[in-house]
């Protein structure tokens, strides 16, 4: 029954983005499918929200639709078949004509548009573009991360329990086979998305992780397997790259097979142990340290700007190329002190919308958007409260961003004084986030300190919203009965979806 039901999910979607002839790839991150198309002109994006299991789409670099975490990941390859089929069996499908569907909050929706548009706009910049780049290595690896991540949380509480003795070294080999070999996943990965043949990236990033490394000497010391880490994985897989594009042009034809691999695994490989390793071993160690000092010395205040400054991160796209700091930090420490900080952003954006939710008490189409929408933001998923209820609210992100400043700051004001609240892994933030915590004073301590940063930060999201979020003239033009201006189909009644009225522009 659940196959049948992404299948159908995958239907619905693909003959509005064009059908299978429009799709030219297909990805996907923890909530969102990600396609590359032909023809923008051919999607019908209003059609898309109105399905119910679609959350809302995003206009990146990539067309992004919002099917939330654990779907997504079920319905892709559904998609993905019913691609191959349509592309094997006829020319490109025509879009379906859009289904009538409650029209409510256009002025909300207008304005979620055109924030949308200006968003696009600013950052089709090489820096952004570059980060995203970063961040397609590594999204591709955060569920192996979040379930070693949580065996490696379990087996902990299993050795602090003293249970099940014979079966806690399985659980921490499974738990940590992959984080000793992550360094070339990345490289794999790097070549990939930068051209070149990613099999070339991953043998030379397996040259930092290989155990004979420690009897090679660079800058007059002993170099350590995993040196490094994925700052040099990512490097080495990156020079690689050029010369094996470099070798592509100039090396003849003939020879290519032989000559090509061989020159660049010789070359990247031998720059790799005797700089990259070294350097990216000193950036690393750099990351730690200040990551370590700027919680030990300013804990309150960097919580407090961490937690302010994510949710627009998040906004733009751009809070993955964060991922190769918090790896960097797993690596190192076991865990990362700034997921648990960042993940106040979304506290604070959740107790925005109960404040929304009650503040417009007469607005059933706002209202039903966050009905909808909560759960995802109470597990972490936070899109569809920002592009569907705050973003085009205006001053009610602003009061978000105060409620994440404020758990954040609780969170980072612990860490001051020695409580160290961290994730075993990168992926889930929210509730979501609780299996994978950890700590330096236990894990009862820890799981408190979070679920207090959370409680601070729907509390004050929701204390501020409450009272400074909405002007008397958004009062007076929102907080109206728009049942009276909903467009209906003769005869039929409103229809409900996943995401009620945030099928609009407004809940991407």
């Amino acid at each position: 029954m659940a196959t049948d039901k992404n299948r159908a999910t995958a239907a619905a979607i693909l003959p509005l983005v064009g059908g299978a002839q429009n799709v030219t790839s297909i990805a996907h991150c923890m909530t969102r499918l990600r396609l590359n198309l032909a023809d923008r002109s051919l999607v019908d994006d209003e059609a898309l929200k109105a399905l119910p299991a679609v959350m809302g789409v995003v206009e990146d670099d990539t067309y992004q639709i919002v099917l939330g975490p654990g779907t997504v990941a079920r319905v892709t390859p559904e998609f993905e078949a019913l691609v191959e089929e349509g592309r094997s069996a006829a020319p490109a499908v025509a879009p379906a004509s859009a289904p009538e569907h409650v029209l409510t909050a256009e002025e909300l929706a207008d304005q979620g548009a055109a924030i949308r548009a200006a968003r696009k706009e600013k950052n089709a910049t090489p820096f952004k573009l570059f980060l995203r780049r970063i961040a397609n290595i590594f999204v591709p690896l955060i569920p192996a991360l979040i379930g070693c991540g949580i065996i490696a949380g379990i087996n902990g509480l299993l050795i602090n329990l003293e249970w099940l003795p014979g079966i806690t070294p399985a659980l921490a080999a499974i738990a940590s086979g992959f984080m000793a070999l992550i360094a070339v996943f990345v490289g794999f990965n790097t070549a990939k998305e930068f051209g070149g043949t990613p099999i070339l990236g991953g043998a030379v990033a397996a040259i930092i992780v290989f155990p004979g490394v420690a009897n090679i000497e660079a800058f007059g010391q002993k170099l350590s397997p995993g040196q490094g880490g994925v700052l040099g994985a990512l490097g080495a897989a990156v020079l690689a790259t050029y010369i094996e594009k470099w070798c592509r042009k100039w090396v003849p034809e003939a020879l290519d097979v032989l000559v090509t691999p061989t020159l660049t695994v010789l070359v990247s490989g031998l720059v790799t142990i005797f700089g990259l390793m070294f350097l990216a071993g000193e950036v690393s160690t750099g990351i730690g340290t200040a990551a370590n000092w700027l919680l030990d010395n300013t804990g309150a205040f960097a919580g407090l700007v961490l937690g302010g400054l994510f949710l627009p991160l998040v906004m733009l796209g751009l809070h993955q190329a964060l991922i190769p700091i918090h790896t960097t930090l797993i690596e190192q420490q076991g865990f990362t002190v700034l997921l648990p900080i960042l993940a106040m952003a979304g506290a604070g954006q959740v107790g925005c919308a109960i404040a929304v939710y009650k503040r417009l008490k007469n607005n059933t189409s706002i209202r039903t958007t966050i009905k909808s929408a909560l759960p995802a933001g109470f597990l972490g998923v936070g899109e569809p409260l920002i592009y569907g209820v705050s973003l085009p609210l205006g001053r009610p992100f602003v009061t978000a961003c105060v409620g994440g400043a404020a758990g954040g700051a609780f969170i980072g004001f612990f860490s001051m004084i020695g409580e160290k609240v961290g994730s075993t892994a990168i992926g889930p933030s929210g509730w979501a986030l609780f299996p994978l915590l950890d700590g330096n004073k236990g894990l009862g301590l820890t799981i408190a300190f979070y679920g207090g940063g959370l409680l601070v930060g729907y509390v004050v999201g929701f204390v501020a919203t409450y009272f400074f979020g909405f002007s008397k003239q958004m009062l007076t033009e929102l907080n109206v009965d728009t049942t009276a201006h909903e467009q209906v189909v003769a005869g039929s009644p409103a229809p409900t979806t996943s995401e009620g009225p945030a099928k609009s522009p407004a809940a991407v």
